[in-house]
């Protein structure tokens, strides 16, 4: 059946752990830093390590060590990791700066009971360099352990 084939995609569940095991750690990073739990941690963007970054470079890794890197499907996932890592870096953290500031003025005319949106919009949408340097790496880590377990 369909399903136990996927069940047994190495490569697909390398990306997953990759995905989950950043989530994991941000989650409990903020556990720690916060001393509550915040379950949004477990799915959500943004943060330390980059959940993005990990998942496309464990699928890449995976990729590597089954097909090899002169493999077309190689390729396609070096170009797919690193138009995610830079969007990631780039686009998505700039737009939740903006979504700080637009925040913060909305708080500032909330003062005179001007309705804007109705909610605050999400700030956590990107990442530090180093936060998709930390991502990159644990899924680097995750591609390995996966293949050689």
């Amino acid at each position: 059946m369909w399903w136990h084939e996927l069940l047994e995609n190495r490569i697909l569940i390398t990306a997953i752990i990759g995905w989950f095991s950043a989530q994991l750690i941000k989650f409990i990073l903020v556990m720690i830093e916060e001393k509550k739990l915040n379950f949004e941690r477990l799915v959500g963007s943004g943060g330390m390590p980059s959940s993005h970054s990990s998942f496309v470079t464990s699928t890449t890794t995976a990729v590597a060590l089954t097909q090899g890197v002169g493999s077309a499907a190689f390729a396609v996932c070096v170009v797919m990791s690193l138009v995610v890592m830079y969007d990631a870096s780039g686009v998505r953290r700039a737009a939740g700066k903006q979504a700080a500031i637009l925040n913060k003025l909305v708080e500032n005319f909330g003062k005179e009971k001007l309705e804007v949106t109705g909610e605050r919009l999400k700030e956590l949408l990107g990442h530090s360099p180093l936060e998709v340097f930390a991502g990159a790496v644990l899924g680097i880590a995750v591609g390995f352990v996966i293949h050689y377990l």
